[in-house]
This record gives structure tokens, sequence and C-alpha cells, in this order.
């Protein structure tokens, strides 16, 4: 694929996570739970039209807005102050039940360009997703330091 000819660039990762989907709504909306797997610090109102702020170090403390919030269903987050790759980018955990357990569809869309961070990210996600199944199923929480 010649990667100059696309407009932007996606991340897809689909999970399946042997939990009741109320769990992993908390664990991939509610700030108090998110820092479990993914950011160092996290305060956010969960709610449509609020605004999250993702603490990870001081040079990456960033924040983006609820677009989408159904319970136990949809959570996405357009960000809104981060880094000229972040910032025009949108993501979400769309949710279901499949086979009796809870089916996570990820996708974090509108990348500028398919440059190193875009890649880099890419790979994050899915450690970071692993984190997030293995937080909801086992109680597992990676010290910050260590995840991806």
């Amino acid at each position: 694929m010649n990667t100059s000819d696309a407009q932007s660039y996606a991340i897809y990762h689909d999970l399946w996570i042997d939990s009741p989907i109320e769990k992993v709504f908390q664990a991939v909306s509610n700030p108090s739970e998110l820092i479990n797997w993914w950011p160092k610090a996290c305060k956010g109102d969960s709610e449509l039209n609020g605004t999250y702020n993702f603490f990870f170090t001081p040079e990456y403390d960033w924040y983006g807005k609820v677009i989408q919030y159904q319970e136990n269903q949809s959570f996405h987050i357009k960000m809104t102050d981060s880094d000229e790759d972040w910032n025009p980018t949108t993501f979400g955990f769309d949710l279901s039940r499949d086979s009796g357990k809870t089916k996570v569809n990820f996708w974090h869309i509108g990348w500028p360009s398919c440059n190193d961070h875009f890649k880099r990210s890419s790979f994050c996600w899915a450690i970071l997703l692993q984190g997030l199944k293995n937080y909801v199923e086992r109680g597992t929480i990676v010290p910050f330091e260590e995840r991806a």
C-alpha cells in the first residue's frame, strides 16, 4: 500500500472479555478505573460532552471530550488538547454481548499520517487492551511505568 495516498488512518482492535458488560463499561469510562490500565492519572465527567484529562507525564497531559456516552454500550472521546498527531483523532469503545462474553470493538480514527507515532500507538493500544482484559477479568494492575 502506498501510504501517501490515504487521507487519514485508523486503528482497530476487537477483544472479548469474560466479564459482565457493566464491569467492562466502567473500566473504559470511569477515570478511577482507567488509571488501572491506561493513563497514570485521569479526571473526567462520565457523561456526554464531559471533559477528560489523561495524564501520562508532564509532557503528555492530554484532554478529550466525550462525544458519545451510552451506558454499557459505547464510550467515545474526541481529543481536544494533546499533540499534533492525536488532536485530530477520536477513539471509542463499543460493547456488546457475544457468546457469553463482552465483545469490545475498539477504534482510534482520524490519524493524519501513517508515521512512527501512529504505528507505535497501534502497538501500544494492543498491549493496553490486553491490560484492560487482565484488569477486568483478574484484577491485575500493571504499574504505569511498565505499560506499553
